[in-house]
C-alpha cells in the first residue's frame, strides 16, 4: 500500500480535487482488502472505545479515591469507600459515579456537536492521530494521578479521545463497505466486554488500579496501527447483494442517488441541506437518545446503589460486576446484526424505559432478594441498547443517499452521547437524594 496509508491521505485529506482511484482489482484482491477492512473497523471500534469504558469500569476506584503514604498506588485493588455516608443503607461514595460519567461524556458531546458544523471537514490522520494519543495519555495520567481531580482530568482525555474517534471512524465508513458498520458495532461492542472484563479481572487478580491501566496501554498504539497499516485505500463502492435489494426497496431520507456511489459532503453539502438531511434523522436519532439516557441512568445513576450486603461480593466489586455485564449484552447484541436486524428502535426505547423504572423501584424499596436477579436485568439492558446502536447505524446508512452518508454518519453519533449527558445530569442530584436519606 506504499507507507500504509499513503494513498489514504491522498484520496481523503487533500484540500483539492480528490485522485482518481486506481481500477478494481482482481476478485480475490478484493475479498483480501474486504477482509482488511471489516478487521481493521472491527479493531478501531474496540481500540476507540476502550479507554472510555475501562474509565467508566474505574470509576468507583477512582471516587473511593485513598492515598497511602509513601510510594504506594493511588487506590487499593478493592478499596473501602471513604469517604462515604456510612449513615445511608446504600454505602453511598461522597460524589456520584455520575461525575465521572459526566468527566467521559460531556468532551464527547461538545467534539459531537461541532462535527455537523465542520469538524468532518478536517483531514481523516490528524484526528486518528490526536484520538490515539488522548488515549494514551488518559491511562498514563489516571494512572499516576494523586487526586480525584487529576484522575477526572484523564477522564476527560479518554472523553476527548472516544468522541473525536467515533466521529471519525463513522464518517469513514461511507467510504468502504457497509459491511463495516456491522463490524464497527460490533468492536465497540468488545471494547465495552473486553474493557470491563479486563478491569475486573486484573484487578481481582490482586494487581493495582494503577498498574492495571498502565498494561493498557498498547491499545492506542493498536489503534493506530489498525488505521495507518490495515485499512486499505477506500474504493467507489458497489454494495451488491442483499443490501443493494433491500436499499432499493427503500426512499432515500432525502434526494436521488448521488451518481457516484462515493460520497462528497465535503464539497457538495450546503447548510441547508445539512439541516434537512438532520431533520431527516430524528426518527432514528430520538429513539437512541431515550434508549441510552435510560441505561446510563441505570449504570451510573442506580448501579452504586443496587448494593447488596447477603453476599460475598464488596460494594466495589459488585459494581465491577455489573459494568461488565453490562458489556456482555452490549458486545452480543451489536455483534448480532447479520442475524437479527431490527427495524422500529422505539420498542427498544420503550423496552429500556421499564427497565430503568423497574430498578428504580428496586432502588428504592429493595424487593429483589439477590443481586443474581440484578445481573440478569442488567445483562438484558446491555442487549437492549447495543441492538439500539447497531440497527440504528445501519438503517441510517441504508436509507441516506450515497452523497449524504458521511455527513449523516456523523450527525446522528450524537444520539447515545446526548441521551447519556442528560442522564448524568440527573443522577447527580437523584444520588444526592437517596444517600441522604436518613
Amino acid at each position: 500500500m506504499g507507507g500504509c496509508a499513503g494513498s489514504r491521505r491522498r484520496l481523503l485529506d487533500s484540500e483539492g480535487e480528490e485522485t482518481a482511484p486506481e481500477p478494481r482489482p482482481p476478485l480475490l484482491d478484493r475479498q483480501g482488502a474486504l477482509w482488511r477492512n471489516v478487521m481493521g473497523f472491527w479493531l478501531l471500534g474496540l481500540c476507540n472505545n476502550f479507554s472510555y469504558v475501562v474509565m467508566l469500569s474505574a470509576a468507583h476506584d477512582i471516587l473511593s479515591h485513598q492515598r497511602a503514604s509513601g510510594n504506594q498506588s493511588h487506590v487499593n485493588p478493592d478499596p473501602p469507600l471513604t469517604p462515604h455516608n456510612s449513615s445511608s443503607r446504600f454505602d453511598c461514595n461522597s460524589v456520584s459515579t455520575a461525575a465521572v460519567l459526566l468527566a467521559d461524556i460531556l468532551p464527547t458531546l461538545v467534539i459531537k456537536l461541532l462535527a455537523p458544523l465542520g469538524l468532518h471537514l478536517l483531514p481523516y490522520s490528524p484526528r486518528v492521530l490526536v484520538s490515539g494519543i488522548c488515549a494514551a495519555g488518559s491511562f498514563l495520567l489516571v494512572a499516576f494521578s494523586h487526586s480525584v481531580g487529576t484522575s477526572l482530568c484523564g477522564v476527560v482525555l479518554a472523553s476527548i479521545s472516544s468522541g473525536l474517534g467515533e466521529v471519525t471512524f463513522l464518517s469513514l465508513t461511507a467510504f468502504y463497505p457497509r459491511a463495516v458498520i456491522s463490524w464497527w458495532s460490533s468492536g465497540t461492542g468488545g471494547a465495552g466486554l473486553l474493557g470491563a472484563l479486563s478491569y475486573l479481572g486484573l484487578t481481582q487478580a490482586g494487581l493495582s488500579p494503577q498498574h492495571t491501566l498502565l498494561s493498557m496501554l498498547g491499545v492506542p498504539a493498536l489503534l493506530l496501527a489498525s488505521y495507518f497499516c490495515l485499512l486499505t485505500p477506500p474504493e467507489p463502492q458497489d454494495p451488491g447483494g442483499e443490501e443493494e435489494a433491500e436499499t432499493s426497496a427503500r426512499q432515500p431520507l432525502i434526494g436521488s442517488e448521488a451518481p457516484e456511489s462515493k460520497p462528497d459532503s465535503k464539497s457538495n453539502l450546503s447548510l441547508l441541506e445539512r439541516w434537512t438531511v438532520f431533520k431527516g434523522l430524528l426518527p432514528y436519532i430520538v429513539p437512541l437518545v431515550v434508549v441510552y439516557f435510560a441505561e446510563y441512568f441505570i449504570n451510573q445513576g442506580l448501579f452504586e446503589l443496587l448494593f447488596f450486603r447477603n453476599t460475598s461480593l464488596s460494594h466495589a466489586q459488585q459494581y465491577r460486576w455489573y459494568q461488565m455485564l453490562y458489556q456482555a449484552g452490549v458486545f452480543v447484541s451489536r455483534s448480532s446484526l447479520r442475524c437479527c436486524r431490527i427495524r422500529f428502535t422505539w420498542v427498544l426505547a420503550l423496552l429500556q424505559c421499564l427497565n430503568l423504572a423497574f430498578l428504580l423501584v428496586d432502588v428504592w424499596l429493595s424487593f429483589l432478594p439477590s443481586i443474581y436477579l440484578v445481573f440478569l436485568v442488567v445483562l438484558y439492558e446491555g442487549l437492549l441498547g447495543g441492538a439500539a446502536y447497531v440497527n440504528t447505524f445501519h438503517q441510517i446508512a441504508l436509507e441516506t443517499s450515497d452523497e449524504h452518508r458521511e455527513f449523516a454518519m456523523a450527525a446522528a453519533c450524537i444520539s447515545d452521547t446526548f441521551g447519556i449527558s442528560l442522564s448524568g445530569l440527573l443522577a447527580l442530584p437523584l444520588h444526592d437524594f437517596l444517600c441522604h436519606l436518613s
